[in-house]
């Protein structure tokens, strides 16, 4: 049988597109949810944001310390690409497969929440909730094929609009005038039991949550002008951008409208504006959720495409995932990719896979922060073209603090971490299964 061609990955993105990429990933549905979660539990303005102040503060941290992993693996691939680098093959083949399967599962889970926010509107639509999805996420498959430029111009695009979105609702925020009588309403929102540390818990893990995706640049270090430390640079600045807008955001939140108001809303932004506008104003953030949503389209599957290319170089994966179209699109990764997204919006399950891999998706960026002084002990002449500020101090901290978020995680939702247990536990025998196929693998190691 003849095998499809491989290729590697072409440069062909620009030295912005790894600032787009990190904050295209970061930005989503959890800036428009997640007020309303913490708001559940803490309604002091000056509590809400230094919980939001300090939840950025340790994502900046974490991010200057594996920006220096991340500028060392000048591969294509996110998470694996750096987890294999620093520890070898086997832990990056299963945080690789969990992040592959991640994202397809993000991937259908959005196109089916972006036909269910389209019907609130158009409740036409709702007997075409299954058929949509799989229309739109379709779409993005063939738009891929347009090549990695294509792809690459509608992420930076996205990104743009996205911080267009959340300055738009600061604004909104800062003029809203809202009448006398919500007002009068507000206590009997209010909570007066105390919280307690579990409570916090969950806020802390919500905020760092609505922060994910900032290793987002590190999916792309093989196909960047720049190589991997334009990726690394990219995902500092591209951080320190999302932090801008969320606390510029959050901080006009608190001043202009009650948490209490927000308390437990599905769309906390949405009933801010109602709050200050009243019923109704609270459709622009609906809008905003669709156009969030369909762009995530394209970040999933360029992210899962990616991870799955790359584990599939190294013999971990597909051969038929290896091939690359002369516009630098991973054509078969991208195939692949969408024949599992497209089966999970017909039969569900992406819930499952995402609740599966939560705790593998934490371990991840506990093994990035790791392999930091993994590759210090490992490598310690080689050239680092960025260096993590404050190490090891920096790692120190932050790895401690990753390892209490999971463990945190863990014990709050003991089913999810059965399930990724189990998916560990699957990986051993598929792992030992493909490494006795592997010697036709294009390429091994960073």
């Amino acid at each position: 049988m003849t095998q499809p061609r491989q290729q590697q990955l072409k440069r062909l993105l620009g030295k912005s597109f790894s600032i787009a990429a990190c904050v295209g990933t970061i930005i989503g549905l959890g800036i428009l949810r997640t007020p309303g979660e913490i708001a559940r539990v803490v309604q002091d303005p000056w509590l809400y944001m230094a919980l939001w102040t300090g939840g950025g503060a340790f994502v900046l941290l974490s991010t200057m310390v594996v920006a220096e992993l991340i500028a060392l693996t000048p591969r294509s691939g996110g998470p694996y690409a750096l987890i294999a680098n620093a520890f070898g093959p086997y832990p990056g083949f299963l945080l690789g497969w969990t992040d592959w399967l991640g994202n397809c599962a993000a991937a259908a889970l959005k196109a089916v929440v972006l036909m269910e926010y389209a019907a609130l509107l158009v409740p036409e639509l709702r007997p075409f909730i299954i058929v949509g999805a799989l229309l739109i996420n379709g779409a993005f498959a063939l738009l891929q094929m347009g090549g990695v430029r294509l792809g690459g111009r509608i992420f930076q695009v996205a990104a743009a609009v996205f911080a267009l979105i959340l300055l738009s609702v600061s604004v909104s925020l800062l003029f809203g005038n809202p009448d006398p009588l919500p007002t009068s309403q507000v206590a009997s929102n209010i909570i007066h039991t105390a919280p307690t540390w579990a409570h916090y818990g969950i806020v802390v893990a919500a905020i760092v949550f609505t922060y994910d995706g900032w290793v987002g640049a590190s999916y792309y270090s093989g196909e960047v002008v720049g190589g991997a430390r334009s990726a690394a640079i990219g995902s500092i600045k591209g951080v320190l951008i999302v932090i801008a807008l969320y606390l510029l955001l959050n901080g006009l939140l608190a001043v202009n409208v009650p948490l209490a108001v927000l308390d437990g809303q599905e769309l906390a932004l949405a009933g801010a504006l109602d709050y200050l506008y009243g019923a109704g104003a609270g459709t622009f953030i609906i809008l905003a959720a669709l156009v969030i949503l369909l762009a995530h389209q394209n970040v999933q599957y360029m992210g899962a495409s990616r991870a799955l290319y790359a584990l599939s170089m190294d013999g971990l994966g597909s051969r038929r995932a290896t091939g690359v179209s002369q516009r630098g699109t991973p054509t078969g990764a991208v195939l692949t990719s969408w024949g599992l997204m497209a089966l999970l919006i017909l039969a569900g399950g992406f819930e499952f896979l995402l609740n599966m891999a939560t705790l593998l998706f934490i371990a991840g960026y506990v093994a990035m922060v790791l392999g930091v002084f993994r590759m210090r002990r490992k490598a310690p002449g080689l050239v680092r073209p960025y260096r993590a500020w404050g190490f090891p101090l920096t790692g120190v901290f932050c790895g401690v603090g990753w390892i209490a978020i999971a463990a945190f995680v863990g014990l709050m939702d003991l089913q999810s971490a059965a399930y990724s247990l189990a998916l560990t536990a699957v990986s051993v025998p598929l792992y030992l299964l493909l490494r006795s196929r592997r010697r036709g693998a294009v390429h091994v190691g960073p």
